[in-house]
């Protein structure tokens, strides 16, 4: 794992996430299907999914999820105590401050009032929004607000709600994801894109043009850069998007980005690309990559023969290199003195992405040694002790996973789905639902945003914690 420089990378990005001053707009009225500053007696119903209290008041968010909009609530107090909303478009970490939404006080004569309604998102900037219910005393400068939280607006069921909070964390601007780093932000788009085939909701699908057009320059063009795993994730996302979208300029990117991997590929310990343009490892994640995006452009390119000679190729390498090793997990790498599985830990995300390599070669060639290669890893990932505890998938580095770790174990969810739509009888399909209900019970706060440990309990949510739980949902649909 690059930890030093992706923690550097996130710490920046989070950094300059808190310091950022919200634009206007966030306060700006917004118009959705009403416009903000709606009666809410007006509203077809009345959902309060958080509270908090001040000083005996109790402070309430409730939500019209027919109209995708909100109001708070005060009540037990008394005249002068005030109630208003914060509306943020990106989860929480910045709003509009001192915009007091709706800001309005208790009148004469009374103990409880409410705001008018204001709308969660800002469809027309494709802003994804939350919002939150604050209020306070009038005699008292303490002010208490809800927990962040939305309608079910593009939030229906688990997977959507999964994808609308990790869209919070998109950057329109960027192109990318914050709160993570570059690979990771492929992942992420991976997790997106997949959540609108699976779903069938496509409400995202704009975040594929957005970042390929903002991104297609950046470093060494088409999606490459100095690390040859990143350019791999980054070639899947296209052959994602190219199934999306059907748009060319995508699988031509792939196949670009796997030619570039090819560059990396030399005779050193009998074959496999380079972990990095260093030349100084040779990743078992580098490779597993390889051999999927290799495999996915030739099952798209009719006539193809030549990537997937290199898919074959791949698949000869890790096996005579012994990368996965004697109980059927994948270890990092390969030490290049003695061109042997190293030993090193065996990430899930390792497990993950041979594992969809392995099923992708086999749609190529229907030899069926592939799909018993890849249950046999599948099978080891789900039972070991080293990867789970209590049949819940536990990353060997938690709870202190770094900037790069939280982002595996979704990998491991989109290889066994993978596999097993390949399979008769869905045989990993209970595993991955058991790990989306502990999740769902134990590792979620009220906008559908995840955590590291699966198994609870929450620890904090960013874009590659997000990434991973969309990738569980989307695979245990």
């Amino acid at each position: 794992m690059r930890t030093l420089r992706a923690a550097l990378a996130a710490a920046l990005t989070a950094t300059l996430a808190v310091l950022t001053v919200p634009g206007p707009a966030w306060a700006a009225t917004i118009c959705n299907r009403y416009c903000d500053a709606r009666d809410p007696a007006l509203s077809p119903g009345d959902r309060q999914p958080v509270t908090a209290g001040v000083w005996g008041r109790s402070i309430v968010l409730h939500f019209d999820d027919a109209d995708a909009m909100g109001w708070a609530s005060i009540g037990g107090g008394n005249p002068g105590d005030h109630v208003w909303l914060d509306r943020s478009m990106d989860g929480g970490r910045t709003w509009a401050a001192g915009s007091k939404l709706g800001d309005t006080a208790i009148p004469s004569g009374q103990t409880g009032w409410r705001t008018l309604m204001y709308n969660v998102d800002d469809w027309a900037s494709l802003g994804v929004g939350a919002l939150r219910a604050c209020g306070k005393a009038g005699d008292r400068p303490e002010v208490a607000c809800t927990a962040w939280a939305r309608t079910t607006w593009n939030a229906g069921n688990r997977a959507t709600a999964a994808a609308t909070a990790l869209m919070q964390f998109y950057n329109l601007g960027t192109g990318l994801f914050d709160t993570t780093g570059w690979w990771n932000s492929a992942n992420a788009l991976t997790a997106v894109i997949d959540g609108v085939r699976v779903t069938g909701m496509p409400s995202y699908r704009y975040a594929i043009a957005n970042t390929y057009d903002k991104n297609l320059g950046k470093f060494r063009g088409n999606f490459t850069n100095d690390y040859l795993d990143d350019t791999g994730w980054w070639g899947l996302a296209w052959v994602d998007a190219y199934d999306a979208t059907g748009d060319s300029r995508y699988l031509n990117t792939a196949r670009a980005d796997a030619d570039y991997m090819n560059s990396y590929w030399d005779g050193a310990c009998g074959g496999g690309v380079w972990w990095s343009v260093a030349r100084t490892y040779k990743a078992a994640i580098a490779n597993s990559l390889f051999l999927q995006l290799n495999a996915a452009l030739h099952n798209r390119i009719p006539g193809d023969t030549a990537y997937l000679q290199r898919a074959r190729n791949t698949w000869t390498w890790i096996q005579n290199t012994g990368l996965v090793n004697s109980a059927g997990l994948v270890n990092d790498g390969i030490n290049l003195s003695t061109c042997r599985n190293n030993g090193s830990t065996a990430w899930s995300y390792n497990q993950g992405a041979l594992i969809a390599g392995l099923t992708e070669l086999n749609r190529a060639t229907g030899d069926a040694s592939l799909l018993t290669a890849a249950r046999r890893t599948a099978d080891a990932a789900t039972t070991s002790s080293a990867l789970n505890v209590n049949g819940i998938l536990r990353e060997p580095c938690e709870p202190n996973c770094g900037a790069d770790g939280p982002t595996f174990k979704g990998v491991l969810a989109r290889g066994l789905v993978k596999l097993d739509l390949a399979l008769s009888g869905r045989p990993y399909l209970a595993y991955l639902r058991r790990n989306a209900d502990a999740a769902y019970a134990a590792d979620r706060n009220p906008l559908d945003a995840y955590g590291l440990r699966w198994a609870g309990p929450l620890d904090g949510t960013d874009a590659a914690r997000q990434q991973s739980a969309t990738d569980l949902m989307n695979a245990a649909w």
